[in-house]
């Protein structure tokens, strides 16, 4: 009678470890971990210096806009169609990953000597939003 409760069990147990393996990790990622889908904040360091030979510089973490968002294409309208002449038979939706809100955020550059250069000022992404493509900002 132990041998159906055990097997009953085990595959109790098969469905709920596959469920923890496929769960996100709460760790917050890492080198090893997957991207996240969609449209997020990715933190990197800036590098700054004053001049080639790099005499002041500074570094500050950063995030960027990463990721993507939903686009497609469907048939034109009729309307469409006859405003193009009948050429524009498909008409494509696409949304880009773009800053939603920013800040700006200064980075203090050292100099040798223990001299400290002006701030300098950069933006950064505060959130981050699906919007309309457009090339004045790629």
């Amino acid at each position: 009678m132990s041998r159906p409760t055990t097997l009953g069990l085990c595959l109790l147990a098969v469905p709920a470890m596959s469920l923890l393996l496929l769960s996100p990790s709460g760790d917050g990622g890492g080198e090893n971990a997957a991207p996240v889908p969609g449209c997020h904040l990715h933190a990197f360091n800036v590098s700054v210096r004053s001049d080639r030979r790099g005499t002041c510089r500074g570094t500050r973490l950063v995030h960027a806009c990463v990721g993507y968002c939903e686009s497609g294409a469907f048939p034109s309208r009729y309307s469409v169609l006859a405003a193009s002449n009948f050429t524009r038979n498909v008409t494509s939706a696409s949304s880009c990953c773009t800053i939603g809100e920013e800040a700006k955020v200064k980075v203090r550059l050292e100099c040798p000597g223990g001299r400290s250069h002006d701030d300098l000022e950069m933006v950064t992404a505060k959130a981050c939003r699906c919007a309309m493509c457009r090339a004045s900002r790629y």
